[in-house]
């Protein structure tokens, strides 16, 4: 029997183009949406305006142009909206033997962080990452820290967590190899009563992905898909350039046993909000380490990024990853059309 909630509303419809960034000004309330490079293509990175798309910061950037990326979004990953009214926009696309998904076949990825003004919608920035290394790195989400002028930034292709100097551009690999970075060997998804695992049996597998940055930035949240469990760590210590990954690693503390998880966010309260997809559902860990059920609806199927509005709603995309056809057989199992949907926040 269908599972449906009447908490869940529907904010935007996208037919068959697939959402996945989602993050909302916090002064503004303006929602951004970003969908990956893959056919069928409409736009990189929205902004929903009464329930439509419209392509920001302008359609010239949307033109997806792959010798031209100073210029163009090439895969628009994740975003993020900071409390100075900034949107910053993770431009990702990892080489071929780097990306958790896709099938890519260049031996070098293409990433990019641009910082851009919501008061004038002009580009501020662009960091290029240059230190990293461009054939096995694969930036997944990114958190900004404006209190250190930092960017945490997960890294499944590493297995690492980048911090980034937004003053220097420098990134620094922490955490690489970590247990709380890697995957759990031999943990499968089950979802939708069946292994997500493609047609030569190879399981969809990712290292640490989704984050999350306390409101108050005392906290660092951290995860890989292929794990149950929640990590988190004192930025006080994360940003510590004197403390090596073995003393780091000590520090590192489990928040949560959760189930399996895609994206989180935190809010004001200190609640961290968590996707939970095998059961269709989006859960929160509150300050005193319990995990609640917020909503649960058939709909729910791979929620993989949140943004909070100060309307007092979380709003999260469903990309629906594991119904793709290449976790099928062939067969596009995807429930049409895609959306974002939004809830409303415990009191």
């Amino acid at each position: 029997m269908a599972q449906k909630s009447e908490k869940l509303i529907e904010v935007a419809s996208f037919g068959q183009n697939q959402p996945i960034g989602v993050t909302v000004a916090p002064s503004s309330n303006r929602l951004f949406v970003s969908f990956p490079y893959h056919e069928p293509f409409l736009y990189g990175l929205t902004e929903i305006v009464d329930g439509k798309r419209v392509p920001y910061p302008d359609t010239a950037w949307n033109h997806h142009v792959l010798d031209n990326p100073d210029a163009h979004f090439v895969n628009v990953q994740d975003l993020y909206a900071d409390d100075r009214n900034c949107l910053w926009v993770l431009d990702s696309a990892p080489a071929g033997g780097a990306a958790v998904i896709g099938n890519s076949k260049a031996k070098q990825g293409q990433f990019k962080l641009m910082k851009i003004s919501l008061d004038d919608n002009a580009i501020k920035r662009i960091y290029t990452f240059d230190d990293l290394p461009k054939d096995k790195s694969a930036l997944n989400d990114v958190c900004v820290d404006n209190s250190r002028e930092l960017a945490y930034l997960s890294d499944p292709g590493l297995h690492a967590i980048i911090v980034l100097d937004l003053n220097t551009g420098k990134s620094r690999v922490v955490l690489q190899d970590d247990k709380a970075t890697l995957a759990k060997p031999g943990l499968k998804l089950h979802l939708d009563g069946k292994d997500v695992v493609d047609a030569q049996g190879n399981p969809f597998v990712s290292n640490v992905n989704g984050i999350a940055l306390s409101r108050d930035y005392k906290y660092f949240y951290f995860r890989a898909i292929n794990q149950t469990k929640l990590y988190r760590i004192a930025t006080d210590l994360l940003t510590n350039i004197k403390l090596s990954d073995a003393v780091l690693s000590k520090k590192v503390e489990l928040a949560a046993e959760t189930g399996i998880c895609h994206g989180m966010i935190s809010d004001q309260l200190g609640n961290v909000y968590l996707s939970d997809s095998p059961n269709h559902a989006i859960q929160y860990l509150s300050p005193d380490k319990k995990l609640h059920m917020l909503v649960q609806d058939d709909r729910i199927i791979w929620p993989d990024s949140f943004g909070i509005g100060n309307d007092g709603f979380l709003y999260f995309s469903a990309s629906q990853m594991n119904r793709l056809p290449k976790y099928n057989s062939g067969e596009d199992k995807v429930a049409y059309p895609y959306a974002v949907y939004k809830v409303k926040l415990p009191q």
